[in-house]
């Protein structure tokens, strides 16, 4: 099946995203327009193109493959880009967003995870690395009065353009060693290369971008500036869906194009996955604003989702999937709430904004409560169950000492969850605190987080399932390697 098959999701919300254009240019000053709409409409559309190209292996213009790999990641971003979309109706007016550029910016990088998840091609993979980049710059900056904002974007963009570097001269070292940038082409010389000098360097600098772009350590000190200073809704998005669609190239290039050099890359990814894990954990501890918090508790979930990768068995692999989804759910519906509670003059962001959230909202302080308990991997939620079947690939790879690093401190980053559990809970609200109403949108969105939390740590098995189908789709691409 060829032709633009493999491409039609992309291009669904593409044109989504030049409707939502559109429709700004054309608004009247002061006219209200549903601009979230056009969004929902190309997500549910590419939601469904995806389910009907499941099992048929497309492949668009021999760069853009949509295997079920691809698709189930496409799933994922456009699970998390409707999640955004409902969570944004209540957040984007009342603090003063521009509507049409914040939903055409959202769509074009949702656009380019996309293309990231399917490109066979590492050149493919950079330009649409490069979109959902400079979609997620602009949103990071685009609350205008805000200094903060301006900051942690141009933060970000220095540390990502440095990044993009590393990942261009991996490219122009995979180039030399093998003639070509198509992920195939590279496989086949990674079996036996004449000289290990040139793919060495290629694996080495490939990691280093893929690295920035997941917040592992050292490379995640954009981390906490960007989330702290994005408005709230722009930490969720960027938070599960930069990083389900960075692990997706990460997992497709090094597990399969790259895994004949699995015996180099896998102890210095050990590593880098351990010392992630502890330095998300510890430093999370110290955090008293809650995007920072989360911040650090995402640089700690990145070194969890390393460890699936480092294991490099099938059921690493298919956790990895499973874990990006269940992190996805359980963190937009975290950072979602902490959005909801945000005004105009105040982000409400900080540990003692929290405080008797359940006398006075006891429906988000339940909720909120569940969405950290999963984060911190408590049965029966999400969080627990992607954490078991990371530690049990990792046990049965060999990579014993990584999964112990992993329980202990999955242990520390319960404390700074139950912090705000006890907050909410346990501890007399502070003055008059404006806590604005919530819509049905976002009702929509908390309860199909909530349940999908449930869902996940109570009935895995199936989408398990379509994981470790998924993952069987990129054992090597096409059929080389």
């Amino acid at each position: 099946m060829n032709g633009f098959a493999a491409t039609i999701p992309i291009l669904i919300v593409v044109l989504s995203a030049i409707a939502a254009l559109l429709a700004e240019a054309m608004r009247h000053p002061g006219e209200r327009m549903e601009i979230a709409g056009f969004g929902l409409i190309g997500l549910v559309g590419a939601l469904v193109a995806s389910c009907f190209l499941w099992g048929t292996d497309a492949v668009s213009f021999g760069v853009v493959r949509a295997d079920n790999f691809a698709l189930f990641v496409n799933i994922i971003l456009c699970i998390v880009g409707i999640l955004t979309m409902l969570f944004s109706r209540d957040v984007v007016e009342r603090e003063g967003l521009p509507a049409g550029e914040y939903y055409a910016l959202t769509l074009f990088g949702i656009s380019g995870m996309m293309l990231m998840a399917a490109a066979v091609d590492l050149l493919v993979i950079f330009l649409a690395l490069e979109v959902l980049s400079l979609s997620v710059y602009v949103l990071t900056a685009l609350r205008r009065d805000s200094a903060q904002s301006a900051e942690a974007a141009f933060k970000y963009f220095l540390l990502g353009a440095f990044s993009s570097a590393f990942f261009l001269y991996g490219i122009a070292f995979a180039f030399a060693a093998a003639g070509s940038t198509r992920l195939d082409a590279v496989a086949a010389v990674m079996v036996s290369p004449s000289d290990i000098t040139l793919p060495l360097l290629a694996v080495g600098l490939l990691a280093v971008g893929f690295c920035f772009k997941v917040s592992a350590v050292p490379f995640h000190m954009w981390t906490p500036d960007a989330y702290e200073g994005a408005p709230t809704v722009v930490t969720a998005f960027m938070s599960t869906a930069v990083k389900a669609a960075a692990f997706a190239a990460f997992v497709r290039v090094f597990l399969s194009t790259l895994q004949p050099m699995q015996v180099h890359w896998t102890p210095i990814l050990g590593a880098i996955a351990a010392a992630t894990m502890i330095a998300g954990s510890v430093l999370g501890v110290l955090q008293s604003n809650i995007k920072r918090m989360l911040a650090y508790s995402s640089i700690a979930h990145a070194g969890y989702l390393l460890l699936g990768l480092v294991s490099a068995n099938d059921d690493g692999k298919a956790a990895v999937l499973f874990y990006l989804l269940a992190y996805a759910v359980t963190n937009l519906g975290a950072l979602g709430i902490v959005a909801l509670l945000g005004t105009a003059e105040r982000p409400h962001d900080q540990l003692r904004d929290f405080a008797g959230l359940w006398t006075t909202r006891p429906g988000l302080a339940g909720l909120m409560t569940v969405f950290l308990l999963s984060l911190g991997g408590f049965p029966p939620m999400a969080g627990f169950i992607g954490k078991w079947y990371i530690f049990s690939a990792a046990v049965q790879s060999g990579h014993v000492w990584l999964a112990i690093i992993g329980v202990l401190t999955s242990v520390i980053s319960v404390f700074f969850y139950l912090r705000i559990v006890v907050m909410m809970y346990m501890t007399d609200e502070t003055g008059a605190v404006a806590r604005p109403a919530v819509s049905w949108p976002s009702t929509i969105a908390l309860a199909f987080a909530l349940l999908a939390t449930f869902y996940l740590g109570v009935l895995p098995t199936q989408v398990l399932a379509y994981a470790l189908n998924s993952i069987s789709t990129i054992r090597s691409p096409f059929g080389i390697g």
